[in-house]
């Protein structure tokens, strides 16, 4: 099969296309000829050597597909060879097939086409188990999401939304803002012009948010615990501004706040599949019934994907960029 490798890490040239072994599906997992693949921040990490897969893993990049069963492995129930599906990888996904344990197989949704359906796993998997199985956002507060034109921004926008929550945004153009209202986000804030924390409190009359969502980290930190409400969640779940910062445990403390760090990526396939079978039961409708849809900004064939990490190191993108195999 094709497949992009890493001989080392370094800048995008380090993206190698090579042909590689067909896999066979071990016991419990299923083989996914591929249509697309997700690009995700964290394959821009991996290429760089800052993020390696779970020990035992594909060392191939890609953490999201869709396509079609074509083999199973013993002991797999609920899938037949042809099924239409996409899948949350701990690795693997950039090329033309990967094995994946059935537990971590969800069905292409009514109404998505196949190669839209891989923007769909990681951004769901990510988003419901983090503002719903983790910080449990409930209808009628307030949630902020960082990066909100992001493939995850704009999911979670979605889903706060279906769930009866208020939106607050940031994002870096007036253009990504304009988008992120058309998906259900009612404060809109540019963080190039404005201190997102002064501007979540004038929205609040002064409270703060009860749910962030932030893929900065270090450098959002301090402002994070600031802008949280009373009981305040906030969830971790990226590093773009830094991993080291000072936590003022006062404030946090004045705020009776939380502060939680997560990952999908290095979960055990059992709490993956726990995820993946919440987000069929609970998002999969809503992306059914229209409320929720996947975002994609443009698809890219394979060959192509030294431009497609280009294109999400430089955040011009708005929703999900898919590679087509």
């Amino acid at each position: 099969m094709l497949a992009v490798t890493l001989p080392e890490f370094g800048d995008v040239d380090a993206l190698t296309l090579a042909n590689l072994p067909d896999p066979q599906p071990a016991a419990g997992e299923v083989v996914i000829q591929v249509a697309a693949a997700g690009v995700n921040r964290a394959d821009l990490m991996q290429r760089q050597g800052l993020y390696p897969p779970p020990k035992g893993e594909s060392e191939i990049p890609g953490l999201e597909v869709s396509g079609t069963i074509s083999a199973l492995g013993n002991g797999v129930d609920g899938w037949k060879v042809g099924d239409e599906v996409c899948a949350v990888l701990a690795g693997g996904g950039y090329a033309e097939q990967v094995a994946v344990p059935a537990g971590q197989v969800l069905p292409v949704p009514k109404g998505v086409s196949l190669i839209d359906a891989a923007g769909l796993p990681e951004v769901a998997c990510t988003v419901w188990s983090n503002i719903v199985m983790t910080a449990h956002l409930k209808q009628g507060e307030v949630f902020l999401q960082h990066g909100g034109s992001s493939g995850i921004g704009t999911m979670a926008i979605q889903v706060a939304h279906a769930l009866g929550a208020t939106v607050a945004v940031t994002a870096g153009s007036q253009e990504k803002l304009d988008r992120c209202r058309e998906l259900g986000a009612q404060v809109l804030i540019n963080y190039k012009d404005d201190d997102f924390v002064e501007q979540i409190k004038k929205a609040t009359d002064g409270r703060g948010a009860d749910v962030v969502l932030d893929v900065i980290g270090a450098k959002y930190l301090e402002r994070n615990v600031n802008s949280l409400a009373p009981d305040g969640r906030l969830v971790i779940i990226g590093l773009q501004g830094g991993t080291k910062a000072e936590l003022n445990i006062g404030a946090l403390l004045a705020k009776r706040g939380s502060v939680i760090a997560t990952s999908l990526r290095g979960r055990d396939k059992a709490d993956k599949a726990r995820i993946v079978a919440a987000v069929r039961e609970h998002v999969w409708p809503l992306i059914e019934s229209g409320e929720v849809q996947p975002i994609i900004d443009r698809t890219m064939p394979l060959a192509d994907v030294a431009d497609a990490h280009r294109l999400l190191a430089d955040s011009t993108h708005i929703g999900k960029v898919l590679l087509t195999i």
